[in-house]
C-alpha cells in the first residue's frame, strides 16, 4: 500500500468559504489498515492506508471545527492536523457525520497538512471524506438551530424514555449537541432521553428525526428543515405494538465503561439507555466485578421502568460466563482458571448464583474458542477433552457479537440439547456502548408477571429462566403452544397427536419472511410469510403430527430482513467468518420437550443412543438395526460413542452402514465430517 496525498490550494478563506466553511476535500476515500480485506463491499485491492491532504488556509486565532463523513470504522483511526492529534474517528461501523475541535493556533498561514491514519494493526476497511473546516468553535458550528423534542406514549399521553435518531439529508447519522444534557445520553445521530424530553442543537440543514423504544414499540418520525436561528418544537408519538404480556424482557449481558473500562457508556448513561430501550430485567455483567445500578437509576428517576439484577461476566482465559444473581457483599468469583472444571469449582464457591450462561461460544478470546471446530463437535454437543460443561444456559443471539451465519449458535444449542445438556437459550446485546451496539437489541423474554416492571419478582424470573421458559428475540417474537397447553421449558405428556401452534409477532417496522419448526435440531416444517407492514401478529398457523416413537424437543424460529432501519441498525459481526454478511431479524422459542415414551422426564438423543449401545453387546449390525426406529439426532450420538471407542471407521460399520436407515446414514455422515475437521485442526 502507499500513502495518498491530495493537494488542495486555497489562497484565501474568503474566496472559498460558504457560510463560514472551507471545503478541504469533497471526495470520499477508501482506506485499508493492514492488508486483509474486511468486507466484500470494499474493493479487492486498496492503494491507500492513510489519507494525507495538503490545503491552504489562514491561521486560526480562535477554535475552529473540522467535520467529515465516515463509514465502517472499527479500529483507532487518528486525525492529525499539522502533526498535532486532534482526535479519533468515532469507533462505529455506521455511516455518520462527525465533528472535531481544532484548537486555536493549530492552523497555519499557507500550507497545512491533514492526515488520517490507523494506530492499530488489525485490518479495517473504512470510507472517509467530505471534509470541511468551520471557522466557528465546535459548539457554535453544531448550534445553528434548536429543536425541543418530546416523545409521548400515545395510549397514555405521557412522556416516555426513548431513543431518538437524527439522520441528515444524505441519510446518515448527524452529530448533535445539547446545552441541557441532564437525563440524556448523546452520541453521533443518537439521543437517549430518560424523561421523554430533549433539547438538541443542530447545524442548519434538512433532517429526519425518529423516535422509538426498543423492539416492542413502533417508530414515529418527523422531517425538518432548519435555518440558522430557528427554534422549533416537535412531538413524536409512539405506542406499544408487540404484546408480551406475561413475559419479562431481559438483557442478560450488559456492560458499562465505568466498570468494564471499554466501550463508552457511563453507568448513568447505561441507566438511561436501559429505560430508553424498554428492558425490564437488565442483568449487569461487567467483567469480574459486581455492579448494582440501582442507586444511579434511582437518582435519575428511571427505576420505575426496570428491576436491575447484579450479575458478573466471569471473564477467564477459557471463556466468558454470565453469572446471576450475585451478592454484591460477597467476594467476586475468581477468574483465574486452567480449565472448565476450575470454573465450576469457583462458581460453586460463590453464594447466590443461579444462572450460568456461556457467552458468545464461537468467539475467540485469549486464543480460546469454546465451541471452535478444533475442540467441539457441534451436531452432537461433544468436546474432545474431559472438561465438564460449566453452564446451564448459552447465548444463541448476541447482537453485539453476531455470527456471520445467525443460525450457527442455534445449531450448537441443538447439539447440546441432544447430548443431554438442558441449556436455556439466551439473547443479549453484550453492549458496552450508548449507540454503537444497542442495549437490549438481542434480548430474552422470561415467563413471569410483568405488570409492575419496577418491582419484578427476580427470584421467580431466574427460576423460570433456569427452567427454559423463555423466548429469544432480535426484532421478532415467536410464540409456541403444543397441544393447546404447553410452552417453552415444559414437558408435553404423551398423546396420539401433537398439535403445534405458532405465532410470529413484530412491530410495523419489522418484516418477517419465514418461520421454521425444528425437531431435535432438524427442520421439519417451514412456512413463508407474506410481507406485511402490520403491527402485532405477522403470522399465525401450525401443524399436526402423530406422536413420535421417542422423546424430542421442538423449537420454532422466525426470520426476516434486517436492513433499512436507521432507527434500529444491526451491527456487523464482531469476528466475521466471511467477507459477506446480510443482517437478519430473528425470533425463536425456547425448547418444548415431548414425552413420547411416557417416562415422565426429558430423554435426550444421547440417552437413547447410550441405551442402544448398552443393549447391543457391541454388535454393529444390531446397533444399526435398532437405530431404524430413531431420528438423525440419535444416530449422531451413537456415531460419537463409536468414535470414542475407536470403532466409527471399523470394517463392520463400513459393511453395514449402507444398509441402515436414511436418518442413520445422515447422522453418521455428519459426525464423520465434523470429526475430519477436528482432525485437520
Amino acid at each position: 500500500m502507499k500513502n495518498v496525498h491530495v493537494i488542495l490550494l486555497f489562497s484565501f478563506w474568503t474566496s472559498h468559504i460558504c457560510y463560514g466553511q472551507l471545503a478541504v476535500d469533497n471526495a470520499m476515500h477508501h482506506l485499508r489498515n493492514a492488508h486483509a480485506r474486511e468486507w466484500s463491499e470494499f474493493p479487492t485491492e486498496a492503494n491507500k492506508n492513510e489519507l494525507s491532504i495538503l490545503f491552504t488556509s489562514k491561521s486560526n486565532s480562535n477554535e475552529h471545527t473540522l467535520s467529515l463523513r465516515q463509514y465502517d470504522v472499527k479500529q483507532n483511526w487518528r486525525i492529525l492536523l499539522n502533526e498535532h492529534d486532534i482526535g479519533a474517528l468515532a469507533t462505529d461501523e455506521k455511516e455518520m457525520r462527525t465533528y472535531f475541535s481544532i484548537p486555536a493556533g493549530s492552523l497555519r498561514d499557507g500550507q497545512n497538512k491533514l492526515v488520517i491514519r490507523c494506530k492499530d494493526d488489525t485490518s479495517d476497511d473504512i470510507r472517509v471524506g467530505e471534509i470541511k473546516i468551520d471557522n466557528r468553535p465546535l459548539d457554535a458550528s453544531l448550534s445553528d438551530a434548536t429543536i425541543e423534542l418530546q416523545v409521548i406514549e400515545s395510549t397514555t399521553n405521557r412522556n416516555l424514555p426513548a431513543r431518538i435518531t437524527i439522520i441528515n439529508k444524505d441519510g446518515i447519522l448527524q452529530t448533535v449537541t445539547s446545552s441541557a444534557k441532564k437525563n440524556l445520553a448523546i452520541r453521533p445521530g443518537v439521543v437517549y432521553t430518560a424523561t421523554g424530553k430533549a433539547s438538541i442543537n443542530l447545524p442548519a440543514g434538512s433532517y429526519t428525526i425518529y423516535a422509538g423504544r426498543g423492539f416492542e414499540y413502533g417508530v414515529d418520525s418527523a422531517k425538518v428543515v432548519l435555518k440558522s436561528g430557528d427554534k422549533i418544537q416537535k412531538t413524536l408519538r409512539i405506542k406499544r405494538e408487540v404484546s408480551t404480556e406475561g413475559w419479562i424482557s431481559s438483557d442478560t449481558h450488559i456492560h458499562t465503561f465505568t466498570h468494564s473500562r471499554h466501550g463508552d457508556a457511563t453507568i448513568e448513561e447505561r441507566a438511561i439507555t436501559i429505560a430508553g430501550e424498554g428492558i425490564e430485567l437488565p442483568i449487569m455483567t461487567d467483567h469480574n466485578i459486581y455492579v448494582d445500578i440501582t442507586p444511579v437509576a434511582k437518582s435519575i428517576s428511571v427505576l420505575n421502568y426496570f428491576t436491575p439484577v447484579v450479575g458478573d461476566e466471569l471473564t477467564t482465559k477459557y471463556g466468558h460466563f454470565n453469572i446471576f444473581k450475585t451478592n454484591p457483599g460477597t467476594q467476586v468469583i475468581d477468574p483465574n482458571v486452567n480449565n472448565w472444571n476450575d470454573v465450576i469449582r469457583n462458581i460453586h464457591d460463590t453464594d447466590g448464583a443461579q444462572a450460568v450462561i456461556l457467552n458468545h461460544a464461537r468467539d475467540i478470546h485469549h486464543g480460546f474458542r469454546p465451541f471452535g471446530p478444533n475442540r467441539h463437535l457441534s451436531s452432537s454437543g461433544t468436546a474432545n477433552d474431559d472438561w465438564n460443561f460449566p453452564a446451564n444456559a448459552m447465548e444463541v443471539i448476541n447482537s453485539g457479537s453476531q455470527q456471520t451465519n445467525i443460525m450457527n449458535l442455534y445449531h450448537d444449542w441443538f447439539g447440546m440439547l441432544n447430548r443431554g445438556y438442558y441449556l436455556t437459550p439466551a439473547g443479549s446485546s453484550d453492549s458496552h456502548d450508548v449507540a454503537r451496539y444497542i442495549v437490549g437489541q438481542g434480548r430474552t423474554y422470561i415467563q413471569g408477571n410483568d405488570t409492575d416492571v419496577g418491582n419484578l419478582d427476580v427470584d421467580t424470573a431466574i427460576r423460570n429462566f433456569f427452567a427454559g421458559k423463555v423466548m429469544v428475540s432480535l426484532g421478532l417474537v415467536t410464540k409456541i403452544l403444543v397441544n393447546n397447553q404447553y410452552g417453552p421449558g415444559e414437558l408435553v405428556p404423551g398423546a396420539d397427536i401433537l398439535t403445534v401452534a405458532v405465532e410470529v409477532h413484530g412491530p410495523a417496522w419489522a418484516k418477517a419472511e419465514r418461520v421454521s419448526l425444528y425437531a431435535n435440531g432438524k427442520k421439519i416444517r417451514e412456512a413463508n410469510i407474506q410481507e406485511t407492514s402490520a403491527a402485532g401478529v405477522k403470522w399465525k398457523g401450525g401443524w399436526d403430527f402423530p406422536m413420535p416413537s421417542h422423546d424430542l424437543f421442538l423449537v420454532a424460529i422466525a426470520e426476516g430482513p434486517g436492513s433499512g432501519m436507521p432507527y434500529w441498525p444491526i451491527a456487523k459481526p464482531y469476528q466475521p467468518a466471511s467477507l459477506a454478511w446480510t443482517p437478519r431479524l430473528l425470533g425463536s422459542t425456547g425448547a418444548v420437550w415431548i414425552d413420547a415414551d411416557k417416562s415422565g422426564k426429558r430423554d435426550a438423543a444421547y440417552h437413547y443412543a447410550k441405551s442402544i449401545m448398552d443393549s447391543s453387546g457391541g454388535d454393529i449390525k444390531n446397533i444399526l438395526t435398532q437405530l431404524k426406529d430413531y431420528d438423525e439426532a440419535v444416530a449422531v450420538q451413537v456415531a460419537v460413542l463409536l468414535w470414542r471407542e475407536g470403532r466409527l471407521n471399523s470394517p463392520e460399520v463400513l459393511e453395514h452402514l449402507p444398509h441402515a436407515s436414511k436418518e442413520t446414514r445422515a447422522g453418521f455422515e455428519r459426525t464423520i465430517n465434523e470429526i475430519d475437521l477436528l482432525a485437520d485442526r
